[in-house]
């Protein structure tokens, strides 16, 4: 079979052959210019790279939630490292018709001798709550500072009406007699709160009844707790006020060693030893 081809198809031929080629190089050069498109990372879309993506949001720390104090405990926490003035600032911003605040107030005002705003505050509180032992019992605490002995009194009386086991307001109250000199009934005061509390003495927290300021008042209110104290069993305490009594003025080793209530302290070395430094009677 002659295969030889006329010029025509040759032609033809070649021109099929020549438009399969630009096919196949236009096909090239479109997968060559697509390729890099290809290789090259994705860039983030604004939403994906924003803080509200779930990935980037577990990430970030979970912001505190933790209750504020009010003001009635910040003033709290204040007065419980005797920063007393930063404790009123914050009393006085916590609601002013609570009892409890203003009680709060008027303690922080006392331990800075302000007795004035102190028994203010007191007063202020009672009116809220006129059954309030503690309340009156620090009222009172301000009428002994002042020396008014007689309203005093009248504020522990009326405590112990609410509240008679308060051993606080029993010495508080034998601590006032003792100042008027009526040191039989202070004395029985003093018996009455160790009764209740034996360590009540050792106590100095809050208001209290402060000492008598005369050597001699002074003198008998350590002579007559150091009494209590022997017939509650606490020895060394009542060796401590008898030290404090004799250097008072108030007694002497001849009468304490007379006195049958410190009969159970003969013997004892530092009962002995306090009696020989005060020398020969």
């Amino acid at each position: 079979m002659n295969w030889t081809l006329h010029r025509p198809w040759r032609r033809a031929i070649t021109l099929s052959m020549a438009a399969g080629v630009m096919v196949a190089l236009a096909s090239v050069q479109s997968a060559s210019q697509a390729a890099p498109e290809a290789a090259q990372p994705a860039s983030p879309s604004p939403q994906s790279s924003s803080s509200s993506s779930p990935i980037i949001a577990a990430a970030q720390p979970a912001v505190s939630q933790e209750p504020q104090p009010t003001a009635e405990q910040l003033g709290d926490s204040l007065a419980a490292h005797k920063r007393y003035q930063a404790a009123i600032e914050a009393y006085q911003k916590a609601p002013q018709d609570s009892a409890s605040v203003l009680n709060k107030m008027g303690i922080a005002y006392q331990m800075m001798f302000d007795l004035a705003d102190a028994s203010r505050c007191y007063q202020a509180s009672l009116k809220l709550n006129p059954h309030s032992a503690s309340v009156l019992n620090n009222l009172g605490t301000t009428y002994d500072a002042l020396k008014q002995y007689a309203d005093a009194e009248k504020m522990y009386r009326r405590a112990l009406k609410i509240e008679p086991r308060s051993a606080v307001t029993m010495r508080n109250l034998g601590t006032s007699q003792m100042a008027e000199h009526r040191y039989k009934q202070g004395l029985r005061s003093y018996q009455a709160a160790m009764a209740i509390d034996p360590h009540i003495f050792e106590e100095r927290q809050g208001p209290q009844a402060g000492n008598p300021t005369t050597a001699q008042s002074r003198g008998a209110m350590n002579f007559y707790m150091a009494k209590s104290c022997v017939r509650a069993g606490l020895v060394e305490r009542a060796i401590e006020y008898l030290r404090l009594a004799l250097n008072e003025g108030f007694t002497n080793p001849k009468k304490i060693i007379a006195d049958r209530e410190f009969a159970a302290l003969h013997g004892i070395p530092a009962f002995e030893q306090m009696l020989a430094l005060q020398g020969p009677q």
